[in-house]
């Protein structure tokens, strides 16, 4: 089994982190903004909660390309060992 590195375990942990913080803080920012009025507390909340899932998105793309590069590295390497497998394969005289 393959150990994730530091980058792939950061950013699990922010992600983590973050809906956590989105969670909490749209309901501590409710709560702050309610003696102004439930409306008003609403729309502050969803406000925040749409502040906090867009970054949110930002780090699952950063997740997502790390992924694809990943990926991109390992059919690299598949793709040459191929290419070099036909052109030995290639150069040997047929009978």
């Amino acid at each position: 089994m393959k150990r994730p590195n530091t980058h792939e375990s950061l950013l699990s942990f922010l992600g983590g982190a973050s809906w956590a913080f989105a969670i909490a803080g749209t309901w501590v920012t409710f709560q702050s903004f309610l003696f102004l009025g439930a409306v008003t507390a609403f729309l502050f909340a969803f406000l925040f909660l749409f502040i906090a899932l867009f970054l949110i998105a930002v780090l699952e793309n950063l997740s997502l390309s790390r992924d694809r590069h990943n990926e991109s590295l390992k059919q690299t390497v598949l793709l040459t060992e191929i290419r070099d497998a036909l052109v030995a394969d290639a150069s040997q005289p047929r009978e």
